[in-house]
Parts: C-alpha cells; structure tokens; sequence
C-alpha cells in the first residue's frame, strides 16, 4: 500500500494526536487545512489515552475527504475505521518491544479487519530535545551529524522489504531533519521518504520535496 506516498507528487500530512485535537475548533482547523494543501491525516502518538483514536478518527473521516491513516505508538491505538495502517518499526533503536513485540501484537488485530498496511522503516533522529517517542522506547535517536549511520539503517529497512523510510525529529523538535540528510537517504532508497518533526517553517516543505522526500508531516504547530 506504498501507493498513498508514490502517486500524484508530494504530500502534506497533519499529525494529529488524539489526546490534544480540539473538536469544537472545526472551522479553525479547517482554516489551517485549506492554507497548506493537506494530502492526508495520520492519527497516533507515543502515549496515547485508550479509545480517543477512534473518536479522532471517525471526526475526521466525517468532516473531510482525504485519507486517514494510523501512526500507532502501540497496537492498543489500532481501530478498523482507518483507512491504512502505518505498521512502524524502530529500526534506529535496540528495543525489542519496538522492533518486533508491539507488531506481533499489532498483526492479529489488522488481519481481522482486513485493514491496508503501510509497512515504514522508522527512524529517530535527533532533534535537539528529548521527544517523547525517545522517552517512551528508550532509544538513542541516530544523530544529524553522521548521515551515513541514517543512510545505512534506511537501507536496511528496504532490503528487509519496507514500503517507506520515515525520518523522525521527534514531536516539537528544536532542530528538524536535516536537508542533507534527506537528500541522501533520498538517493540511496528506492522507497518513499517520509520526513516529521519540528517543522514550524512552511518553506521547508517545498526544501524537503526538492531534497526527494515523498511526504512531510506537520503536528505541533496544528495543535
């Protein structure tokens, strides 16, 4: 299901996180949506109440037309009125809980449901403050300085047959994702290159798509 990131030229995600999106600010939000030619939604976070994902989900699909996705932190998020799952992998940490344990968990629920699966490499990058998927995985996030160590994991997650590579600040990061490093995880993968995390400055989203990524993701500055 990599087709949401490959067709119809770059996009503009809005992470929204359930536990602070305001339902009774609609028309703000929609405000802010119509500014920024938003492509899709990504629904989740690290630490999420049990149950406001649904809600989120099921307002969203309501009230406008793109495609929702989950951005699960862990498989208690999942809901089947999602349109796509992103199935996540740390593969920048050593935590075994998020390399493996959340997804088997996860598996048995998406099966069910006969739900689309986004497969993503996802990668932590160092955004200058600890994040709280940082936090919450207890993972050193792979560090902006050294673009080979992230070059070398995004590979990995394509040669072990994932749909995309996301490169991750952190939520509310001090220092996004570097353009250097977009670039040239851009140009040794062959997947879509998702990029989140700090972006405050709407000029970035057109640097990142010039820089070959597929997709930029925006949250904090939504909430």
């Amino acid at each position: 299901m990599k087709d949401f990131f490959t067709k119809d030229g770059f996009k503009t995600v809005v992470l929204v996180d359930p536990d602070r999106f305001d339902e009774t600010d609609i028309e703000g939000f929609k405000e802010k949506i119509n500014r920024i030619s938003v492509s899709m939604f990504f629904v989740g976070g690290s630490f999420i109440s049990r149950g406001n994902t649904e809600k989120t989900v099921r307002f969203l699909k309501k009230h406008f037309s793109m495609p929702v996705l989950l951005f699960p932190g862990d498989y208690a998020q999942l809901t089947p009125v999602a349109d796509a799952v992103l199935f996540l992998t740390l593969l920048s940490g050593r935590n075994s809980e998020y390399l493996v344990g959340q997804q088997v968990k996860a598996a048995p629920l998406i099966k069910r449901w006969q739900m689309p699966v986004v497969s993503v490499a996802y990668l932590l990058i160092d955004g200058g403050r600890l994040s709280t998927v940082q936090y919450i995985t207890q993972t050193v996030p792979l560090p902006q300085d050294k673009p080979e160590l992230v070059v070398a994991t995004a590979l990995a997650g394509q040669f072990m047959g994932m749909d995309a590579v996301y490169l991750e600040a952190g939520s509310g990061a001090d220092i996004p994702v570097s353009l250097e490093i977009v670039r040239r995880v851009s140009k040794a993968v062959d997947i879509p290159v998702i990029v989140g995390g700090g972006i405050r400055d709407f000029s970035l989203l057109e640097m990142y798509r010039e820089a070959g990524a597929s997709a930029a993701v925006i949250g904090t500055w939504f909430e």
